[in-house]
């Protein structure tokens, strides 16, 4: 199936409720969320590779060197692919976006906010 830039859906604010507060029970103490910039998104879905142009972002799971889980975000095309730098170590037109923003410690400031 090809990408078309429409995957994934909205979720009622119910589920994410539920959902984020199930993740917190069972993982206490973890990292709750990540914040990403703006100017990275726009970054990764005005990629464009051999391949074609960006329909969107994948996020893969990742551990750091020293063991912490992180996320990991490229452009992915139509066809399924993941538009990556060509040599690791130089400059590439693609990019490839980590070290976003953890919560805690950098969490949304509203305390009812229900996702937190």
């Amino acid at each position: 199936m090809a990408f078309n830039g429409k995957e994934g859906k909205p979720i009622t604010l119910g589920q994410a409720k539920r959902w984020t507060k199930r993740y917190r029970d069972e993982h206490p103490g973890e990292v709750k969320a990540y914040f990403f910039g703006r100017d990275h998104i726009e970054q990764l879905l005005n990629e464009r590779s051999k391949d074609g142009a960006s329909k969107g972002i994948r996020i893969y799971f990742a551990v750091d060197d020293d063991g912490k889980k992180r996320l990991i975000l490229v452009a992915a095309t139509e066809n399924q692919n993941n538009i990556l730098p060509t040599d690791e170590g130089k400059d590439a037109p693609a990019t490839i976006i980590d070290d976003g923003s953890g919560c805690p410690p950098d969490c949304p400031k509203d305390p009812n906010d229900p996702l937190s």
